[in-house]
């Protein structure tokens, strides 16, 4: 699965490993690949915002619609390093991070 793969090489880029994350905001595919990539990447679920079970997969509108709620429920909070991944059908996929 490249998911983590793609979370793990922005992290590499910056001399970070997972535990440095403080929130993981995944596309929201399937609770199912969210969990995959959470254990993948040896984080508990607090650190793994989903929001899938509320609204199903939206799609692109899924990481803003999670950042929103997360931000928004106090998971996220300034000086947080947050990073957003997503993946699309065949070979898209890509990770950011960023300080809040």
């Amino acid at each position: 699965m490249r998911f983590p793969e793609v979370i793990l090489e922005s992290l590499a880029a910056h001399g970070m490993e997972p535990a440095d994350v403080d929130m993981v905001i995944p596309h929201q595919a399937n609770m199912r690949i969210i969990d995959a990539v959470r254990k993948r990447l040896g984080l508990p679920p607090e650190k793994v915002y989903a929001n899938i079970e509320r609204y199903g997969n939206t799609t692109a509108a899924s990481i803003p619609i999670a950042w929103t709620e997360a931000v928004a429920e106090g998971a996220v909070g300034r000086g947080d390093l947050v990073c957003l991944a997503a993946f699309g059908s065949g070979f898209t996929w890509a990770a950011s991070l960023l300080r809040y």
